[in-house]
């Protein structure tokens, strides 16, 4: 029992975990119709991970709260936004400023099967970076 208290409290704390991109950067806590999220800005991108418990079925109606959320944190407009409903990146339009950001060299992954296909289709993998 307390090692699934264990896994469940480690798998909550990832929730929030920012993309490779935004690691390190401070986010704002913005609320916008209803949707809470956390917003972090580098150069002309924006990541909104949306922190409360809603239903979201599918990125229609989150799209425009979390791009509000961006524009309010950035104070930039958004040109576009993709992701789903939990963790959404936005390009910003910051009137001419020639901020570029880049994410950093790729990494590439070795990974090796571990088990077989469950009856769900889903394979076990272990992954090393390097």
């Amino acid at each position: 029992m307390r090692l699934h208290l264990g896994l469940l409290c480690l798998l909550l704390a990832a929730c929030n975990t920012p993309g490779p991109g935004f690691r390190g950067v401070a986010a704002q806590r913005v609320t916008v119709d209803g949707s809470t999220f956390d917003v972090r800005v580098r150069g002309k991108l924006a990541e909104a991970i949306r922190i409360n418990p809603q239903y979201a079925p599918r990125l229609g109606p989150i799209e425009g709260r979390a791009a509000k959320a961006m524009a309010q944190v950035s104070g930039c407009k958004v040109k576009k936004v993709s992701g789903d409903q939990a963790q959404l990146l936005g390009q910003l339009d910051c009137g001419g400023r020639t901020v570029i950001w880049y994410p950093g060299p790729p990494i590439t992954l070795y990974c090796d099967a571990i088990g077989g296909v469950d009856h769900l289709a889903y394979l076990d993998l272990d992954c090393t970076v390097e």
